[in-house]
């Protein structure tokens, strides 16, 4: 027995599989087989199924009986043994524990000296044997043999990747899965869910849409009133003024505009100091009692927390907008991006950072706007008062004789009206405590008045008019007089009120009230709410940035192995493997006649030499050491075994990231009760090992079957929680067919499973000197034919397996179809020692 020195067991079998054991002991080495059949009873299998494959040296088959027996000690288990055995042996001992329907051994003889390593042959043998379907079918066919011990005769096709393809596919669907660094970004209300969406802007539920938030018994709620009052008094006081009443009778001296709006601007003022008294006594990430009533104090009255938001709501909203984002096809950091800038948005800052925009509403330059003394102007220009009112004065200084009268007269009515509005200015308080200033033109009224009045008069004595037209021309001449001093008045007074603008406390009281239902709202209702989802959202971000440098250290390894391989030989091309023959026929009575150079003669040892239609290079390409901690290489092929080698298919590297974000969406789930009681006390490290499971696992796969296989579901685990982040459950149906997946089309196979039934298409693990141990009865032999299922699917899978004999037994999982036929052996060949025979293990 040579000793083990390339990998015969996987490294860790794909969940679900046969849990498989070594019990062979090397040479010169000590081997301790009760700590591999405890490890071997620690792997977890679904469903409670337990299937054992058991690697054994044929001769120790009842010195480790108990060993067997071990393997059902946490329930019914089952076994099928692959008895490696030597040239030199001709008879098979085995144990009661180890006959079917629950055990069968599988008889094979190492081929060590033929220049193919018996690990090179054991270790495609075992990953086919392994896979739950074919270690079924098996274990059942070897229930129907002789003894339930058979010696295998295999056909097998391989499809892979080459390293290259698998490396490069592998980087890139770690990349596809973490993305690269993105800045934070901006996100809006309506990218989120609802219960975000009110975080995210500043409107008020509609159930506090009729709140009063100021009542009037309040301090800013009377100071809110006195401020409403002093504006109502001072827009009264300028509709009294405005008008002919005010210039004309005495209407507008009861009024002091002046001191309406000064005092405006005093309750303005008072008002805005009521609400920064507020704003700046309560803050932080939590509303209490005590903060109600300080609040209340205040004069701001807070209702309860509306109906359409609660801090229970946060986290599942957090929840759906995270695999939302990550079902659109966001990497990692992305979403994460997305989620910082949310948490920022939505963290609190308490209310003292709303003092700014108080001031910019309601600051010291805008209230010395409104309190400022600005001056009266009426009349327009003083060029334009002169000319008009010369222009009047004249038309009624054309009434004959009496004319040198009018004329002069209106000029002076101008004047007077001009004076009036001066002295009746609405910027002017009648005590003249306030006064702002002010000029009506009445001097160029005057001078206007007298010049066109006595011009007037000249031109009427000239014209010698008739008594009624000078009348109605002097008539006309004062009504015209008064109706601009009016209409200049009424222009002068709103110019005034324009500049002055007192109304516009009433749009500073209303952006004050806003804010401060903003404020109320955002910065103090929901307060917990902000807080919690800003945790909540920084939480989820961090831990998918630290996933994402999992994913980044986890892939760059297994890129950095294949890229440091520059001596490996190439992958070999697809081929066509032809097969040493071997026939029923040659199976006689008188085999014992044969001797070692008619073996040499007509046989050619099925493990050695390649045989014709066989590519050498890919034959017995040079054998390369294990990998460490990456996949195991290449062995040299045996002659059974075809290799087909593809560059990786369209939907490879998508169906890889699909995988790695089902699990993370998986892992995450695991986060969020832990993100409602406390997101700061989140542990990113328990969900980054989850992580680098679900990377293995999914790299696993990658290397057994070119994932082919969906992720494994994982009911009935004795230790669920030990790969929950493995848990993917991905619809088989809807899984992309090995050719998409790998490059290489399935047509060798069809064919393969398509042929009539031939043994010489199989070849026999054991040498030409085993074949009179060999059932001389073809009948006695069973066969099992195998393909992955992943091989069927596709659009053009149909018309390839159209046909297909009915017993092929498709896998969920692996790159191998074949088939295994099973060669029972001579009744005398095979002994069954029981226990008491079978003495101490």
């Amino acid at each position: 027995m040579s000793p083990r020195a390339l990998p015969v067991l996987p490294e860790r079998p794909l969940p679900g599989h046969a849990v498989c054991l070594d019990l062979r002991t090397p040479v010169g080495e000590a081997y301790d087989s009760d700590a591999a059949v405890r490890a071997a009873l620690d792997v977890p299998q679904p469903g409670g199924e337990r299937r054992f494959l058991v690697v054994d040296e044929a001769d120790r088959l009842v010195a480790h009986q108990l060993l067997y027996e071990r393997l059902s000690s946490y329930g019914p288990a089952h076994v099928v043994c692959l008895a490696v055995g030597t040239r030199g042996e001709r008879t098979l001992s085995r144990s009661l524990t180890l006959r079917p329907p629950a055990a069968g051994v599988l008889w094979v003889f190492d081929s060590t000296e033929d220049g193919v390593p018996g690990e090179a042959v054991l270790r495609p043998l075992v990953d086919v044997l392994s896979t739950p379907e074919v270690f079924d079918a098996v274990l059942r066919a070897l229930g129907e043999v002789v003894h339930g011990v058979a010696v295998p005769a295999v056909r097998v096709l391989e499809h892979d990747l080459t390293d290259e393809a698998r490396a490069r596919a592998w980087r890139q669907a770690v990349e596809g899965l973490a993305g690269p660094d993105v800045p934070a970004g901006n996100v809006s209300a309506d990218q989120v869910p609802g219960a975000l969406a009110l975080l995210l802007g500043e409107g008020v539920p509609r159930s506090l849409s009729g709140h009063r938030w100021l009542p009037a018994h309040g301090r800013a709620g009377a100071r809110l009133a006195a401020c409403e009052e002093a504006v109502g008094e001072a827009v009264d006081g300028y509709q009294r003024v405005r008008g002919p009443a005010g210039l004309l009778t005495g209407a507008g001296r009861t009024v002091d505009l002046p001191a309406d709006v000064e005092r405006v601007t005093e309750e303005l003022n008072r008002f805005r100091t009521a609400v920064a008294d507020a704003f700046g006594a309560v803050g932080g990430t939590r509303l209490t009692a005590e903060h109600r009533g300080v609040l209340r104090d205040r004069g701001v009255e807070l209702p309860e927390l509306p109906r359409e938001i609660s801090r229970a709501g946060i986290v599942p909203a957090l929840r759906d907008l995270t695999h939302d984002l990550i079902g659109k096809g966001l990497p990692l950091r992305s979403v994460a991006a997305r989620l910082s800038a949310l948490s920022a948005r939505t963290a609190p800052v308490g209310s003292a950072a709303r003092l700014a925009r108080l001031d910019a509403i309601c600051g010291p330059e805008r209230l010395r706007r409104l309190g400022g003394r600005y001056p009266f102007t009426a009349g327009g220009s003083r060029p334009a008062a002169f000319a008009v009112t010369g222009l009047l004065a004249l038309l009624a200084g054309l009434w004959p004789l009496l004319g040198w009268v009018l004329g002069p007269a209106v000029g002076a009515l101008a004047a007077g009206l001009a004076h009036l509005m001066l002295r009746r200015r609405p910027n002017r308080s009648p005590d003249g405590r306030i006064d702002g200033g002010g000029a009506t033109g009445a001097a160029p009224r005057l001078f206007g008045g007298l010049l066109g009045g006595l011009l007037g008069a000249g031109l009427g004595q000239f014209l010698g008019l008739p008594v009624w037209a000078g009348a109605v021309a002097a008539t006309v001449s004062v009504a015209a007089v008064v109706l601009l001093a009016l209409r200049d008045w009424s222009r002068a007074v709103d110019d005034w009120w324009a500049r002055a603008d007192p109304e516009e406390a009433w749009r500073i009281l209303r952006e004050i009230q806003d804010l401060v239902v903003t404020t109320a709202v955002h910065d103090w209702l929901f307060a917990e709410v902000r807080h919690h989802c800003s945790a909540g959202a920084g939480a989820v971000a961090g831990l998918l940035r630290g996933l994402a440098e999992t994913a980044d250290a986890h892939g760059r390894p297994h890129a950095a192995r294949t890229a440091d391989r520059p001596e490996a030989d190439p992958p070999p091309p697809a081929r066509e493997t032809g097969a040493a023959s071997w026939s029923w026929e040659d199976w006689r009575d008188d085999a014992d006649d044969w001797g070692d150079g008619a073996e040499d003669e007509l046989w050619s040892d099925p493990v050695g030499e390649p045989t014709a239609g066989t590519d050498p290079a890919a034959q017995e390409p040079p054998p390369f050491p294990d990998s460490g901690d990456g996949p195991p290489l290449p062995l040299p092929a045996p002659g059974w075994l075809e290799r087909r080698y593809g560059d990786g298919g369209p939907a490879l590297v998508d169906t890889l990231v699909g995988d790695l974000v089902a699990g993370t969406v998986l892992i995450l789930d695991r986060c969020w009760a832990g993100i409602e009681r406390d997101p700061g006390a989140l542990a990113r490290a328990g969900h980054e090992q989850r992580l680098t499971e679900l990377l293995d696992e999914t790299r696993l796969r990658l290397e057994r079957d070119v994932a082919a296989s969906p992720p494994p579901r994982y009911e009935g685990l004795p230790d669920p929680d030990a790969l929950t982040s493995l848990a993917a459950l991905t619809d088989r149906s809807d899984r992309p067919d090995a050719a998409r997946l790998t490059g290489v089309a399935a047509d060798a196979v069809a064919r393969l499973l398509l042929a009539e039934d031939d043994p010489d298409r199989t070849v026999a693990l054991c040498g030409p000197e085993h074949l009179r141990l060999l059932s001389h009865d073809p009948l006695a032999a069973r066969q099992v034919r195998f393909v992955p299922e992943a091989m069927r699917r596709g659009a053009a899978g149909d018309d390839i397996w159209r046909g297909t004999a009915e017993d092929v037994v498709w896998t969920g999982a692996g790159r191998h179809a074949g088939i295994l036929r099973l060669v029972p052996l001579r009744t005398d060949v095979v002994h069954t020692v029981r226990a008491e025979e079978a003495g101490e293990t």
